[in-house]
């Protein structure tokens, strides 16, 4: 089993950055497909990115395909996404997630680890 915890979130303006992280404890990252997900209010949550279990290979939703960027550090159990020219749209509670997998997954639903969640709110 796998415990996930997100960070960085926060209130940024338009055009700016941020950088999320989501630390696994329990087990190493390395047996791990990982995702971000996020989910403004009213919505459905959505797929934004996921890593295969090396993070040499990813799948971007084309909203973010350009700005955000995912990456991992499986020695640090660390998982983390930069975020750049946020756009008002990009508000919402971002959760990451985990599957034991080598592939990239991208189905909400085949995840079976969630974080807390961490809000982030890009005003314009």
């Amino acid at each position: 089993q796998i415990q996930l915890v997100e960070a960085g979130g926060g209130l940024v303006q338009a055009g700016g950055s941020l950088r999320l992280s989501c630390a696994a404890s329990g087990r190493s990252l390395n047996y791990y497909a990982m995702g971000w997900f996020r989910q403004a209010p009213g919505k459905e949550r959505e797929f934004v990115v996921a890593s295969d279990w090396s993070g040499h290979k990813t799948n971007y939703a084309d909203s973010v395909k350009g700005r955000f960027i995912i990456s991992r550090d499986n020695a640090k159990n660390l998982v983390y996404l930069q975020m750049n020219t946020l756009k008002p749209e990009d508000t919402a509670v971002y959760y990451c997630a985990a599957v034991e997998s080598a592939l990239v997954i991208i189905g909400r639903g085949d995840y079976k680890y969630w974080g807390q969640g961490t809000q982030v709110t890009v005003s314009s």
